[in-house]
Order: C-alpha cells, then structure tokens, then sequence
C-alpha cells in the first residue's frame, strides 16, 4: 500500500456517537492494545504441530495418580523469575508475576513456543522452548543500567496505565526520550505509534509506524498496528491489506491482526469471512481473552448458526462469569436455544 501526502491520510471525522456495537469494537481494540504491549521487540512465532502420540493400551483407569499429574503438569509451565514481571507466550501476554517471582501458564499446547519476560529495571529475556520443555522453568533477570531501555519500560508501564489524555501524552513523551538515546529502537517506535492512535493524531501514528518498519523490516506487529489506524480512520481497504501483510510477516500466528480482519468482514457484512478470522484469533490467544468469544457468537447469530452461537457465548460465561457482557449474554442464550431446536424441529406436515 502506498500512502502519498497527509492531507490524503487525514481521518475522516464523524460527529455522530457511536453505537453500542462500535464501543464494543473500540472494547476490542483496547484488549489488543494491552495484550500486544511492547511485542514489537520481538517477531511472534507460528506454532507447530507436534506429531499425535500413538494411543496407549492400557485404559485411563489403569493410569496411576501420579503419572496423570505428571501428565497434566507437562501441559503447563510454572515459571520462576523476577518479581513484578509480566509474561508472554508467543507474543501474547499471558500475565504478570507474584511477590515471589512465580507465574503459571496453563494450556501451553505442543509444539515449540518463545516465552518473554520483562521486569522494570531489568534486562528482558527471551527464551524458545523445546516441544517437550514443560513444568518448572527458571529464568533469572539481571539489572541493567540502559537508559534507552529504562525510559522505554517507564512509557510502557504510562501507556498502560493512561485513562486520560493527559497521561497519554506523558507516555509519549517518554517514549520520545528513549528514542532520543535510540533512534533505531522499533520496539519504542510501534509503543509511541500505539500511543498517538490513542490521541486520534493518524498521521503521527502512522510515520512512527513507517520508522518502525525502517529499522526492523518485516515486524509483524508493525503492520498490525498500521491496520488498527487505517482502520480508525475509515481506510478499511488499506487497513485489510495492513492486516493481511502482519499474518504473513508472522507467519501465521498474529491474533491482533486475525481480530481486526474479523471486525473489518463483519462490519462490510462478511459474517462467513468474519468468523473464520474470529476463530483464528480464539484459537492464537489459548482461551485468555473471553471477549472474542462474545464477537464469535454474535457472527454466529447473524449466519442463523443458533447452536454454535449458544456454544460461543458459553465459553464466554465458563471465562467470565462476571464479566461486563455476562448479563447481556445470559439473557439471549435461552432465545438462542429456542431458535436452535425450530432449526432442528422436522417439518410440519
């Protein structure tokens, strides 16, 4: 995609408020914003399949209590690292550590994987995991006196916690400095370009996005975040193209992009497209943002596929009972199910 001059990038504006199904989309995006802090440092890694195992003989009740626990504990890792430090699995971020340094990632499926980890303070690891590397892991974290890096770690910490423009501006500012002492710092670039979207400055957003990509050709997240402000700005066109480009870049597995292109199809009516991207996302992000579960059943019910809307929403609810959208959702099931069995119910004679 070629962009010529910024009067040509300006957004377009509109002055009418936005509905409930857009606040929801805007919701969405917000998510992806916290679930892809900082993964600009690093190219996201398409999982691999590992081979299924040959079925054992012996039945499930002659398995002794032992070796199922051993069984289930290889499904997870327990990691052991600096305290206050947050974690991610394949560029999505799984959580933040205990006072004692200690997180448990669960549903960790086979395959390879590349686990990050990130403390204030400290110099951020990266670590590519066997297919078979499972249970308790170490990782210690060592201080690091950077001050690019450290101002980078504060922006990041200021564009999380930001609820106002006020702070955004902040965040910016030390994103500004880290790129001050680092010019070629993509990581900075992608977070203060994520910041700008967040102010509404599109034009901004997407030259520091441009200066990402000059520094690190290829960055997926790059391209994902250029199809989030594209997208803003009413450039759906460009904005799939950006999207399409971050799934390749990542060689598949870039659940911020898979999410967008869903919210972009259902918007233009492709609710078929749109859940196949929605399933995409779900099945990238292990189950860790119930949301798009909401977004899968409402696709759903817009193709009539009432059961496998009901089992959408369902999962919403096994994630987030007490979610914002759980008494919404709870209250259309039971219409859902109502509908399903009409579906099912053989023709009058």
């Amino acid at each position: 995609m070629s962009r010529t001059t910024k009067e040509d990038q300006r957004p377009r504006v509109s002055t009418l408020s936005p509905s409930p199904s857009r606040l929801l989309r805007f919701a969405v995006l917000a998510f992806l914003i916290a679930l892809c802090i900082n993964a600009a440092s690093h190219h996201a890694h398409a999982q691999r399949k590992k081979p299924a195992a040959r079925a054992s003989k012996t039945s499930a009740a002659a398995v002794p209590a032992k070796a199922k626990a051993r069984a289930a504990a290889a499904k997870s890792i327990t990691l052991k690292t600096g305290p206050k430090a947050v974690v991610w699995l394949d560029e999505v971020r799984r959580g933040v550590t205990d006072e004692s340094g200690q997180f448990e990632i669960a549903k960790v499926s086979p395959g390879r994987h590349v686990l990050r980890v990130r403390a204030a303070g400290f110099v951020e690891r990266t670590l590519s995991l066997l297919p078979a590397q499972r249970g308790a892991l170490a990782l210690p974290l060592t201080r690091t006196t950077d001050e690019a890096e450290l101002a980078f770690q504060q922006a990041e910490e200021a564009r999380e916690r930001a609820a106002t423009d006020e702070a955004r501006r902040e965040a910016a500012e030390l994103y500004r400095r880290a790129l001050t002492l680092r010019p070629r710092f993509a990581a900075a670039r992608v977070g203060l370009a994520r910041t700008l979207l967040d102010l509404n400055d599109y034009e901004g957003a997407l030259d520091e996005v441009d200066e990402a990509r000059k520094s690190r050709p290829g960055l997926a997240e790059a391209s994902a975040v250029e199809g989030r402000i594209l997208r803003a700005s009413s450039q759906n066109a460009e904005a799939v193209e950006a999207y399409t480009r971050a799934i390749r870049e990542a060689r598949g597995f870039q659940p911020e992009a898979h999410t967008g292109l869903g919210i972009i199809y259902e918007e233009e009516g492709k609710y078929e497209e749109a859940a196949t991207a929605f399933r995409k996302a779900v099945a990238q992000l292990s189950d860790t943002e119930p949301v798009l579960y909401e977004l899968l059943g409402r696709v759903y019910e817009r193709l009539e596929k009432y059961k496998e809307a009901v089992a959408a929403y369902e999962k919403y609810l096994a994630l987030a009972p007490n979610g914002k959208l759980a008494p919404a959702i709870q209250s259309v099931i039971e219409q859902l199910r109502k509908q399903a069995a009409e579906q099912d119910a053989p023709p009058a004679n």
